[in-house]
């Protein structure tokens, strides 16, 4: 068994000390990924996930770095102010380092301890927006990749036009409005020799802000290209990945129950690992590679429970604004008076 404790003590995490941006002003280091959720098999990969105070210097210039990644040892470490920006939010890549069992954190400081504390300031009906788009990722690679075994090309297309529309119907979430019926896409023949359908764009839109309609554009495009990526898969390999998705799909529905019904983060999913393991381990999976129908039927009860919960929790629509605030200026305080 590793011992977390002193695993940033080793050569490599050197950096967690010689970065300018991290040494003293780390906040706490825990562990991320599979070991974070129970759910490592031989040979995961260990990741890192932590916090770092914005400097002295960064704060009075209004200035500073959003993260620090070092791709040697699979470790980011966030800065307080864009940490605090993403949990607000409730990112379930983020929000996650807030629950991890005590002896998963490599290190830890006062103020680190304090925003642990003070978890549920976070926690709000947002998870339902955030954890929901998070899963709908997670969905729509697992049925690209089935349509992409399956499928004739024509319906492989009508396939991939169901995705960008589910993806549109979250757009106004997330972008400015746009009016019923500006972007309409539809699946006409043809003019490609490689293609016998394909996905064509009406647009019409007026005094549209061009950030936001680039971002959708990069949205419908990612789509696309997450489909093309798997027409060049290595089949066995791949079947692991898959697995690895309809598992972290699962344990995202799961995260965002313990939100809405007991407004905790528990990210080591030590009740739920017999069941994530065996998602991993293929038992859901049939021989020709796609999905048993039990899986979509626990995906279908996944979601409804989600619907219900986020209907009856006693969270506010809103995370605690004021008291996030007041933390980040007590800690801000802190760093500016060489206190922390």
């Amino acid at each position: 068994m590793l011992d977390f404790k002193n695993y940033i003590n080793r050569p490599e995490y050197d950096f967690l000390r010689d970065n300018p941006h991290l040494g003293k002003n780390v906040l706490f280091v825990t562990l991320g990924g599979s070991y974070a959720y129970g759910t490592n098999v031989e040979g995961s990969d260990v990741d890192l996930r932590g916090c770092a105070l914005n400097s002295r210097a960064e704060l009075l210039r209004m200035s500073g770095f959003e993260q620090v990644v070092d791709t040697n040892t699979d470790t980011t470490i966030y800065s307080f102010m864009k940490l605090i920006e993403l949990i607000t939010s409730c990112n379930p890549n983020t929000i996650e380092m807030l629950g991890c069992r005590r002896e998963d954190y490599c290190l830890m400081t006062g103020i680190g301890q304090e925003l642990l504390d003070n978890r549920k300031m976070f926690l709000s009906k947002l998870a339902v927006q955030s954890f929901s788009g998070f899963a709908n990722q997670q969905l729509r690679r697992l049925e690209n990749a089935l349509a992409r075994d399956t499928y004739p090309q024509a319906e492989k297309e009508r396939h991939i036009l169901g995705s960008c529309r589910s993806a549109m119907a979250d757009f106004k979430n997330r972008y400015e409005e746009f009016p019923e019926g500006s972007i309409k896409l539809h699946i006409e023949k043809s003019e490609r020799e490689d293609l016998e359908s394909e996905i064509f764009a009406d647009v019409h839109l007026t005094n549209y802000p061009l950030r936001d309609y680039i971002s959708i554009w990069a949205d419908m495009n990612n789509i696309v290209k997450d489909y093309a990526k798997l027409n060049k898969r290595n089949r066995k390999k791949d079947e692991a990945h898959l697995n690895k998705h309809a598992m972290h799909l699962v344990r995202l529905f799961l995260m965002c129950l313990d939100i809405l019904e007991k407004e905790e983060i528990i990210t080591y999913r030590e009740q739920d690992r017999a069941l994530l393991m065996s998602i991993r381990g293929g038992a859901y999976q049939k021989e020709d590679g796609t999905y048993k129908p039990d899986f979509f039927e626990l995906i279908d009860a996944l979601e409804k429970r989600v619907a219900y919960a986020a209907a009856n929790t006693g969270l506010p629509e809103q995370p605690d604004y004021i008291k996030i605030d007041e933390f980040v200026l007590s800690a801000n305080e802190r760093v500016i008076n060489n206190a922390f």
